[in-house]
């Protein structure tokens, strides 16, 4: 995913599983400043992948842009630190 920034995502709802559009992105956990440290995330032929940090269940969707997720606010546009 060359092309623009790596979207991130969050779990702040404490959701088992969220999908997102990208196989490629940053899990950040919590919303700032309670984040966990920001880990690249890399599905490669994968559909689904849990974070080692705080275990949340992400899963491909192809429908779904790549900065979309559902839930709709999983997706984080904040400032990156």
């Amino acid at each position: 995913m060359a092309t623009g920034a790596t979207p991130h995502f969050q779990n702040e709802m404490g959701l088992p599983a969220i999908e997102v559009g990208a196989k490629e992105f940053m899990c950040i956990g919590a919303l700032p400043p309670f984040d966990h440290p920001h880990i690249f995330i890399d599905m490669g032929t994968e559909t689904g992948t849990v974070c080692p940090y705080c275990s949340t269940l992400y899963k491909f969707n192809p429908r779904l842009g790549p900065g979309e997720s559902i839930p709709a606010r999983a997706a984080w546009t904040g400032k990156a630190a």
